[in-house]
């Protein structure tokens, strides 16, 4: 049990909702990035946990296959971001108009 954010009334651990003042009790942003087209039964969910505490905050991967979890696993933010830095990185340039336009910034501060 724990106490709602909102309301302070008492909520069960499994629920989402409060079912008091039905504030969600946990904030996330998810993505779903399909296979290639050998796994198209495959999908990377990515789940990013919003929170005001910064200890709460993490990155949630999970591997689905035929609308099942077969995997998962969180990151801290700063492996998040070591992460985000390495598929920036190591994409092909002419497919990334994202890395572009970081270093076109970057050259235009130095």
């Amino acid at each position: 049990m724990h106490d709602c954010t909102r309301c302070g009334g008492s909520v069960g651990d499994a629920f989402r909702y409060c079912p008091w003042c039905a504030a969600p009790q946990r904030l996330k942003l998810v993505e779903l990035f399909r296979g290639r087209p050998d796994e198209e039964d495959k999908a990377l969910r990515v789940s990013r946990y919003l929170h005001d505490d910064l200890d709460e905050r993490h990155v949630r991967f999970s591997i689905w296959s035929d609308a099942r979890v077969e995997a998962a696993v969180s990151l801290e933010d700063d492996e998040a971001e070591r992460l985000g830095r390495f598929l920036l990185d190591s994409a092909p340039p002419s497919r990334h108009p994202l890395r572009e336009l970081v270093d076109r910034v970057t050259a235009i501060r130095l």
